[in-house]
This record gives C-alpha cells, sequence and structure tokens, in this order.
C-alpha cells in the first residue's frame, strides 16, 4: 500500500481548519473516552482502518478496555456500556448514515434525555469531524503502519 498524497503537506490550511474542530471538541467537555468510542464507531462503519487503528490505540491509552473497544461493531448486543453510551453511539451510526434515515425525532428524544444542548451540539460537531477525517484518510490513501 502506498500513500497518495501527503495532505498536510499539500494543504497545510486545510489541517489547520480540522484542528480547529477537534480543539472545539477538546475544549466543549465531551468526555475523552466517549469521543474515542464515536472516533472508533464511526470509522467502523466508514472502513476507515487508518482511524481504527489510531483511536483504539488512544482508547486503550486512556484506560478503556480491550472488551469494551473490540465488541462496539455490536454494542447492542454487548452488556458493557451505559445507556448515554448507547444512544450516542446510535447517534453516531445515523449522523454517519444520514442518507439512509435522518436522524429520528424518538433518537433525538433518546440522547437529549441523556446531555443539555450543548453536549448534543458536541456530540454532533465530534461525528461530523470523524467523518471528515475517514473521508481525508481514506481518499489520501492513508493505512496503518505493522507494528
Amino acid at each position: 500500500m502506498k500513500v497518495r498524497l501527503n495532505h498536510i503537506n499539500a494543504s497545510p490550511g486545510a489541517l489547520q481548519a480540522m484542528m480547529k474542530l477537534e480543539g472545539y471538541i477538546k475544549t466543549s467537555g465531551l468526555d475523552a473516552k466517549l469521543y474515542e468510542f464515536i472516533k472508533i464507531r464511526a470509522s467502523q462503519i466508514n472502513g476507515c482502518a487508518y482511524c481504527i487503528d489510531m483511536h483504539t490505540r488512544d482508547s486503550r491509552k486512556m484506560g478503556e478496555t480491550e472488551q469494551r473497544i473490540y465488541l462496539l461493531n455490536a454494542w447492542r448486543e454487548a452488556p458493557f456500556y451505559s445507556d448515554k453510551e448507547r444512544v450516542v453511539l446510535e447517534l453516531t451510526e445515523a449522523v454517519t448514515r444520514i442518507s439512509e434515515q435522518g436522524v429520528p425525532q424518538d433518537l433525538y428524544e433518546r440522547v437529549r434525555a441523556h446531555v443539555d444542548e450543548a453536549e448534543y451540539v458536541a456530540i454532533i460537531m465530534a461525528i461530523n469531524t470523524i467523518n471528515a477525517w475517514n473521508r481525508i484518510a481514506i481518499s489520501t490513501g492513508m493505512f496503518p503502519e505493522k507494528e
């Protein structure tokens, strides 16, 4: 596998714009472990090996268990996630696949039962940011390095 182009060298301003989004999310108060789950789940859906590799590593460094990381793609059948994590993962799937059914009102209401308006915005910005990173990584041919 070969990287198609180095997007950072090709357009440093694009990286700066993405880093501003990351900066917003990091200062929003969104739980860092939950943000990693959002990143991993969206990356699984999008098939971004580079981001899955990066964010599973980051999640482990934060102390997340291997079991919870491995089961993210089957979170509905695994009893290891809180109600808040479950609705955020469901929202992550809905926003990542927004063309399929949008974000149903009942899902919005279930998420809002766990978060206020500001955290809801932080969550959807987090979902949108990782989806953008996935598209950048896949489009430029980024791939994980072998250990």
